[in-house]
């Protein structure tokens, strides 16, 4: 004798709440967050550097910051330094620009 069984059909009546989609769809977003990578002191003073060198010369950079478990990557052209704000103006490849944070910033690429 065989058991028939509705499959999944059966637990579709769970999901009609908006309430439980939204808490399955950050408990799956949860799953995916990243730690903070740790850098240590050579790293940042090489990210220093090709962040200045890319700047001096208007090289496009492409950099990689952390952002709330994940990483995000911005391309563009370095146009201002923020020593007091600790951040970097960049200008994208479309035009708009963007501020970035040092302490977000994870890795640092030149563009040639």
């Amino acid at each position: 004798m065989r058991i028939r069984d509705r499959g999944k059909i059966k637990f579709m009546p769970a999901h009609f709440m908006p309430e439980h989609r939204a808490f399955l769809r950050e408990l799956a977003r949860d799953e995916l967050r990243q730690a903070r990578p740790l850098l240590d002191e050579y790293e940042i003073q090489e990210f220093e550097n090709r962040i200045c060198y890319a700047m001096e010369y208007t090289y496009p950079v492409k950099i990689t910051k952390w952002e709330d478990g994940f990483t995000y990557e911005e391309t563009g052209y370095v146009h201002f330094l923020d020593p007091i704000r600790k951040e970097i103006r960049m200008i994208n490849e479309d035009g708009s620009a963007v501020t970035i944070k040092f302490d977000d910033i994870v890795a640092v690429e030149i563009i040639k």
